[in-house]
């Protein structure tokens, strides 16, 4: 693939594999013929063998400073190194090695490929939306690998993609039996993947979303819109998404009681609206 385009692949928190699993005689395929299950396996080999040279050069760099045996940092990198060596050599992904947090961070400076969360997406066509031999296939082969496995038909997400007008978006979504576009599947599905959610702040001329990760208390939350918010933080006012929209307004949340004052340990939740208090 090419060192550039691994070094692109490198800088990333996630990897969306887009797996073709669908027939048509007019799109020609570079290997001849489908099959998802070759193509995945391709993409990985490449990647597990950039992981293995690169752990590979590491252990090398750290062996000699692991056997003195005083440099206890330098063992513990050696032995987690090896794990990895020794994954990579059976021809497996980096995220199957089973580590803890703390032994994970050891070695994170490596930015390994294949110790990426991977989502998978199907491509099909109009007819296999709910599925076919292919995505059949595709489930089967990533089982073990705890991965999301994502049906979608590119060709009618590039429809949608040109309708200008919701109205047009929900005919033609009707029309083809779905409750809403693949690629807003594909956003929540990558949210999971990386475990982020999404915050509001809500102002006269305008509506903001933030993203953040799953269990980020409500001083971390406001460093995401500046870093002053977090050194100075007093309090929040607080409403939940569901009671906004019932509701329909900050005021009438306010007036039943349903805008809560809510201090440093409040552990945000996913469509909270927010107004930060602060003092720098």
């Amino acid at each position: 693939m090419g060192n550039q385009f691994l070094g692109n692949i490198r800088d990333t928190n996630a990897i969306i594999h887009v797996l073709r699993c669908f027939d048509d005689g007019n799109v020609i395929h570079v290997e001849g013929n489908v099959n998802p299950i070759r193509d995945k396996e391709i993409i990985d080999t490449e990647l597990q063998l950039k992981d293995f040279e690169t752990v590979e050069k590491r252990l090398q760099r750290v062996a000699k400073a692991a056997k003195v045996g005083t440099d206890k940092e330098a063992q513990k990198e050696f032995a987690i190194l090896n794990l990895y060596f020794k994954c990579l050599s059976e021809g497996k992904s980096a995220r199957t090695v089973v580590l803890s947090e703390e032994d994970k961070a050891v070695i994170s400076d490596l930015h390994l490929l294949t110790v990426k969360p991977v989502l998978y997406v199907c491509n099909v066509d109009q007819s296999s939306l709910k599925g076919n031999k292919y995505t059949d296939a595709v489930k089967a082969a990533v089982k073990d690998e705890n991965a999301e496995v994502l049906i979608i038909d590119a060709g009618i997400e590039a429809e949608i993609s040109q309708m200008e007008s919701a109205d047009d978006r929900k005919i033609f979504l009707d029309d083809m039996g779905l409750d809403e576009p693949g690629v807003n599947k594909l956003i929540k599905a990558a949210y999971r993947l990386l475990n982020l959610q999404t915050y509001f702040t809500v102002g006269e001329e305008e509506v903001r979303a933030w993203t953040i990760h799953i269990g980020d208390r409500a001083p971390q939350a406001a460093a995401v819109i500046h870093t002053d918010f977090e050194k100075g933080f007093i309090k929040a006012e607080v409403i939940a998404y569901d009671d906004f929209i019932r509701l329909g307004s900050e005021a009438a949340c306010r007036e039943v009681g349903k805008l809560m004052i809510q201090g440093k340990e409040y552990i945000v939740k996913d469509g909270d609206i927010m107004h930060f208090r602060f003092n720098v």
